[in-house]
């Protein structure tokens, strides 16, 4: 039996169709013949649907939408008879064009659907599109049928992850990766076994929303530029298709799930960098893609004379807290969680998402609200960089309802200034290796994302081998990029074959990645930081899609032992949830010792309201509080001088004796026990656990 409100009202060109359903927006597979187009425009005046073949310049079909199809704001169409696999469509929409106002509407314009959950137009990585092409990103229509086999998000509790921020392309595609289908997800499929040796469990992947590498791509000395991390999205619907090795085929979204299915059978969570505080369409000479030539007024912050506030630094901000871009967001989140079982998200610049219609930071912003209480996303993590490019910082204070954590660059700061020297910053790091709780006093540590690299800046090897940033392949004079780096090449700039600095910025990477996995509040790590991956100095290598930026794997087997002590530590850290508790709590446990301690080179003496450089910090997990085998006695001496020093160590009850978990200075140590006093060499860290026998 056929459905009355199912059959064709209309044909045009032999193509037929009816009146659509306005929900959802997209276009969206009916039954086994039908296709429902639904878009969004509150200003336009009328709307017309193209339809292409696959790959073909011009329309094969072009659909007025009849007054009647139009809902309120919404038009909408069910189309029949089409084959989706063949199929890309877009969007004509006529209404006024007055910048001033904010009108743009230009009806020469063929548009992406920002609700299209695949584009075409830049399946390869690197090919070169036709200039020509007036409609450069289409729309194709997917089927949501990928056999999940009873996955779902892992749902990990926040304070048991251990972040590894990635880039989908840079980690597999030099040669050394190993892999079949390189700068894609299918590469990164192959790499699981590595992270689960690895022992992270949630991967953070760079911007993997659709994109144009080719925006801002420019050829400098013979190698061409790209738009390589991808912070300028296209669509936030659609993944991007140049890193499929099937995008060819149509099946970058089922590539991309089934990347996900495994990550999460080797217990493993994903994580998506996310950018909503812009799109790619720039300023007011930027191209029509998509929301301009739609409706510009609700989609973007505007000036009173129409033109673009720029709080991203990328040309435009999205307008984020009008209630149709909420709902889009919110839709757009809902649908990564649902039908790719994300785990989590980062949101870039966050502190946009704050902002009112005028760019004034709001106290209880509607957006960031409705994300912490939806019910699709109540157990999906959520990540805010706490600062945006307006000079908003709101690291410590960001709106959060109980859900939002940030990443804490005073975290980073700090850590960074203490390992290369900084006595002044000894006692901030005291309170950062809590959990912060001087900016977190009214959440918990869960909220701060400790990290002292990330895909922004120096990697760990290079924070500690160059005093400044090189950034002259990037073809800005080098004047892009930070030049606040707090780093220190331990003696002499760059690339050495001086044994003793080679040595000695292996301890300094070992020494940060100490403190920050032994810290309460969440790790995270960026990709190749565990084998020393160099960029060379360049602290923004965000148009380099080469050497650069990609990873060495040659560095794993030279470094062998950096991830070993990696490895070790992310594997102490999962073995001992005193280190994990979230809670600020520094009393006494059952054990009769406190919890929390500091200590300078003799126990229990250390004045935290003066510089310091050298300091112990221990933890006593109780068998009897968190369920352990035996009490724990886990302290770490960190000596940040240029002279060996002698701790004291803390006494244990009797029955304990301490042993070496991890030196810095001398992997050898590793088991050896230690009487009641440790000796340091200059600029290292040992970690001590005490166990009865």
């Amino acid at each position: 039996m056929v459905r009355i409100d199912e059959m064709p009202t209309h044909e045009k060109d032999g193509i037929r169709f009816r009146h659509g359903r306005v929900q959802p927006f997209g276009a969206s597979l009916i039954g086994s013949d039908g296709i429902n187009f639904s878009i969004f425009s509150r200003d336009a005046t009328s709307c017309e649907l193209l339809l292409y073949h696959h790959g073909q310049k011009e329309p094969y079909a072009v659909l007025p939408f009849p007054e009647e199809f139009r809902i309120g704001n919404v038009f909408s169409m069910i189309v029949y008879g089409q084959d989706y696999e063949d199929l890309e469509y877009g969007y004509r929409f006529d209404g006024h064009f007055n910048p001033k106002e904010g009108y743009r509407f230009d009806r020469t314009k063929v548009l992406l659907d920002p609700y299209a959950k695949l584009v075409s137009g830049r399946s390869v990585w690197g090919c070169e599109p036709d200039w020509s092409e007036p409609f450069q990103h289409r729309g194709c229509v997917i089927p949501e049928d990928f056999a999940w086999e009873g996955d779902k998000p892992l749902e990990i509790p926040m304070k048991d992850l251990v972040i590894y921020e990635a880039h989908v392309r840079g980690f597999t595609r030099h040669d050394s990766s190993g892999c079949k289908h390189k700068g894609t997800f299918a590469a990164l499929l192959d790499k699981i076994p590595y992270l689960k040796e690895l022992g992270v469990n949630c991967v953070e992947l760079l911007p993997i929303f659709e994109f144009d590498e080719f925006e801002n791509s420019r050829v400098l000395d013979g190698k061409r530029l790209y738009n390589y991390w991808g912070y300028s999205t296209v669509n936030f619907y659609a993944p991007k298709s140049g890193y499929a090795a099937s995008a060819p085929l149509g099946l970058a979204a089922d590539e991309l799930k089934n990347l996900i299915k495994h990550l999460h059978k080797a217990g493993i969570e994903v994580m998506l960098d996310v950018v909503f505080n812009h799109t790619a369409e720039g300023n007011e000479m930027g191209p029509y893609i998509s929301y301009r030539g739609i409706d510009n007024k609700s989609y973007y912050l505007l000036t009173p004379d129409g033109y673009y506030y720029n709080f991203s630094g990328c040309g435009n901000t999205m307008n984020c807290n009008n209630a149709i871009v909420r709902n889009h967001i919110l839709d757009c989140l809902r649908y990564w969680v649902s039908d790719y079982h994300i785990d989590g998200f980062r949101f870039d610049l966050a502190s946009i998402l704050s902002r009112d219609s005028n760019g004034a930071p709001m106290t209880s912003p509607p957006l960031l609200e409705a994300l912490a209480h939806d019910a699709i996303l109540g157990k999906t993590k959520l990540i805010a960089e706490a600062w945006d490019a307006g000079g908003l910082y709101q690291v410590g204070r960001f709106p959060s309802w109980g859900r939002w954590a940030e990443w804490n660059g005073k975290y980073r700061d700090t850590l960074r200034k203490f390992i290369k020297g900084d006595a002044a910053s000894g006692p901030e790091l005291a309170v950062r290796l809590q959990g912060s709780p001087d900016l977190y006093w009214d959440r918990c540590s869960e909220a701060s994302i400790n990290f002292v690299t990330c895909h922004d800046g120096f990697t760990l090897y290079d924070l500690v081998s160059y005093n400044g940033k090189h950034n002259e392949a990037n073809g800005e004079e080098n004047c892009d990029g930070s030049n606040d780096n707090d780093s220190w090449n331990c003696g002499v700039e760059g690339e050495t074959e001086d044994a003793e600095i080679n040595a000695l910025r292996k301890r300094q990477v070992k020494n940060a990645a100490s403190i920050l996995l032994l810290s309460r509040g969440i790790p995270m790590l960026l990709s190749g930081d565990e084998f020393l991956n160099t960029q060379f100095g360049n602290n923004n290598a965000y148009c380099q899609d080469n050497e650069i930026s990609w990873l060495d794997w040659r560095r794993l087997s030279q470094n062998r032992d950096v991830f070993e002590f990696f490895k070790t530590l992310i594997a102490f850290r999962k073995a001992h949830p005193v280190l994990r508790r979230t809670d600020f709590f520094t009393g006494v446990n059952s054990s009769g010792y406190p919890e929390f301690s500091l200590h300078g080179t003799k126990a229990w003496n250390i004045d935290c309201s003066r510089p310091f450089l050298a300091f112990g910090f221990m933890y006593v997990e109780s068998a009897a509080e968190y369920g352990t085998e035996k009490d724990s006695f886990i302290y770490c001496a960190v000596n940040s001088y240029w002279d060996g020093l002698e701790f004291e160590l803390p006494v244990v009850p009797e029955g304990v004796s301490w042993k070496v978990v991890a030196y810095t200075a001398d992997d050898a140590l590793k088991g050896s026990s230690v009487p009641g006093r440790a000796i340091l060499a200059p600029r290292s860290v040992m970690l001590l656990l005490g166990q009865k026998r």
